[in-house]
């Protein structure tokens, strides 16, 4: 199989530009392979852009990078383009690569690219973000557009690919400018992998836990209430009030004290932090007594003043403060996605005091704290420790150590993990914990951040053996990063069938008459007892439309009641697990579901 490309002391260069700078490298093949893929997809966005101009000839183009999902370009047309027209472009698609169509690059300077495109005013924008006096551009068949690259020799290569979505977008990603239309595509170096993909997509659109959470009344979202602000709904709130006093009990059990913040601080103290100069443009600010307040996005500063509330000794170390810390966040309009991307969320966020001898024992103490959760919820994850991001705080002597305390930690204890170069916090670096759902999909979850900056910015300080005043580390800690994003990779990785000790409601109660309605409630007192929640369905309706409601709901167990289970004190079950009917006694019914609800410990 011959080379699409080359990589050259890291980075990966096109054939035409590697023969014409003599560069030689590592040969690049066409497969699934994440540098293949890079190149592979950056093309299929030109060959999509390629068969939008050829169908609209009017079509101006942006931007087409290939991304972590796929690909995507972002452009702008009179035409009215929607979901229907997808098949009809990517028809396009396969008939122009089938022309094989060399990609062919040439560059000319920022001068003869701005005559050149002085007509087109997406093209003069993204110029405006060249720092470069020349621009490349990639030419293939009549189409051509400004481009860094790398890109394959030539568009035949492209054959395994799908367009999966269209959606508006901000020219620029700024809500001030034009709305541009934006397709997205995926593609692959074989049929088989294209195939699989689209099957996980299948299986995910099944899965999603917007359309679940819908249906089983978990949560909702109103437009006159405002976009990315969820509302939790009965059911929804049963589960979070479970999962968050799980985690409370955990949390307390290693030693972490529970604490609360505002939820709106001055801003001189988000000045101090750094947040205002690295952070504001995600921040919400108002005004009280002509003093600005910025409404916190994270919980670390209000955590910094609980820690300022007294002195500490070197004994006193470590000091943990855990707060389910709701916070608020301007994300963009169009990145909102149901409950992974929401403007208010609730992080179950703790931050850690410590010695710098502390810290080893502190960041595996926590990495074993990860691995029960993850474990509990049948979760496989990676760790990804990420360094300094292009915009910091601190200086580099700082980073290096932080970054090299975490590396000797995880090395130390023979713990796996990637380099994520510049995904850092603006503060320091961290370590991500990346989980891998039922399906096969990777999210973002959990996070522990060594911070020796916002420290020193707030002269944080302890006394030593010597009386000494000494600096703390600061450790900043989420494991399950937020309850709604968490609750909603829950939802599509359980497709909704929550196992018995997290469910919204672990029981179902029907009675067949409502001469058995006392006793149905006699049983769901009982369970609140036991710590279990459960639902009656008594409405006016014929029995098998309540058991068919009820079994919408995803509940794990279902219990009828008629005359026998009055008289005798038991209970008819259905397991929705086990596709089982039974009967029980009370006693025993109530001593299963104690079992079932207790069988988790953080």
């Amino acid at each position: 199989m011959n080379a699409i490309a080359i990589k050259h002391n890291g980075e990966i260069i096109d054939l035409q530009t590697a023969s014409e700078l003599g560069f030689e490298g590592e040969q690049i093949l066409l497969d699934n392979s994440p540098d293949s893929l890079e190149v592979l997809r950056h093309s299929a966005a030109h060959l999509m852009a390629q068969a939008i101009k050829s169908l609209y000839p009017d079509a101006k183009f942006f931007v087409g990078p290939n991304v972590k999902e796929g690909f995507y370009y972002d452009f702008k047309t009179s035409s009215e383009i929607g979901e229907g027209d997808l098949k009809t472009i990517e028809k396009e698609m396969l008939s122009l690569a089938k022309k094989k169509y060399p990609i062919e690059k040439y560059e000319i300077s920022m001068d003869e690219a701005k005559e050149k495109f002085k007509n087109d005013h997406l093209k003069l924008f993204v110029m405006q973000r060249i720092p470069s006096s020349t621009v490349s551009i990639y030419k293939q068949g009549d189409f051509e557009d400004l481009c860094r690259g790398p890109h394959l020799p030539n568009i035949g290569l492209i054959r395994y690919f799908k367009l999966t979505k269209i959606a508006g977008a901000y020219l620029g990603g700024d809500s001030k400018n034009e709305m541009l239309t934006r397709i997205y595509g995926i593609a692959f170096a074989d049929k088989e992998s294209l195939k699989a993909y689209l099957d996980q997509m299948a299986e995910a659109e099944k899965r999603d836990h917007r359309k679940l959470g819908a249906e089983m009344k978990m949560f909702t979202f109103r437009e006159e209430v405002g976009a990315g602000f969820p509302i939790w709904l009965p059911a929804g709130g049963r589960l979070r009030a479970r999962l968050e006093s799980l985690l409370f009990k955990a949390h307390r059990k290693r030693g972490y004290e529970p604490v609360r913040g505002p939820e709106m601080l001055r801003s001189d103290l988000w000045k101090t932090s750094g947040h205002y100069q690295n952070y504001g443009e995600n921040m919400y600010f108002t005004n009280i007594d002509e003093i600005e307040f910025g409404v916190k996005p994270m919980n670390c500063v209000g955590h910094i003043k609980i820690y300022e509330d007294e002195l500490h000794s070197y004994r006193d170390l470590p000091i943990k403060y855990f707060e389910y810390g709701v916070v608020h966040r301007h994300e963009m309009t169009g990145a909102l996605h149901g409950l992974f991307r929401v403007r208010e969320f609730t992080q179950d966020d703790a931050h850690i005091f410590c010695r710098a001898d502390q810290i080893e024992e502190q960041i595996i103490e926590v990495v074993d704290f990860v691995d029960k959760i993850m474990s509990t919820f049948e979760f496989n994850y990676k760790m990804m420790l990420s360094t300094r991001p292009q915009k910091a705080v601190g200086s580099d002597e700082v980073w290096e150590v932080s970054t090299q305390a975490l590396k000797n930690a995880m090395d130390k204890n023979s713990l796996v993990y990637e380099i994520d170069e510049g995904g850092g916090a603006f503060y320091g670096p961290k370590i991500d914990i990346k989980i891998t759902d039922a399906i096969g999909r990777e999210w973002q979850c959990g996070t522990i951040q060594l911070d020796f900056n916002l420290p020193d910015r707030f002269k944080l300080e302890y006394n030593d053996e010597s009386n000494d005043k000494i600096q703390p580390v600061m450790i900043h800690r989420a494991i399950l990063g937020s309850f709604e994003r968490f609750i909603g990779i829950l939802t599509e990785h359980y497709a909704g069938e929550f196992p018995m000790f997290i469910a919204p409601t672990q029981v179902a109660i029907v009675p067949i008459a409502s001469t058995h309605n006392d006793y149905a409630k006699e049983l769901s007192d009982k369970l609140i007892d036991l710590g279990a929640d459960s639902e009656i369905y008594s409405k006016n309706d014929s029995l098998n439309k309540r058991i068919r409601t009820a079994e919408k709901t995803r509940v794990p167990m279902l219990v009828v009641i008629g005359d026998e289970e009055v008289e005798s004190r038991t209970v008819a079950i259905r397991d929705r697990r086990t596709r089982e009917q039974y009967n029980l006694s009370e006693s025993e019914f109530l001593s299963l579901i104690q079992t079932k609800i207790n069988e988790v410990n953080f």
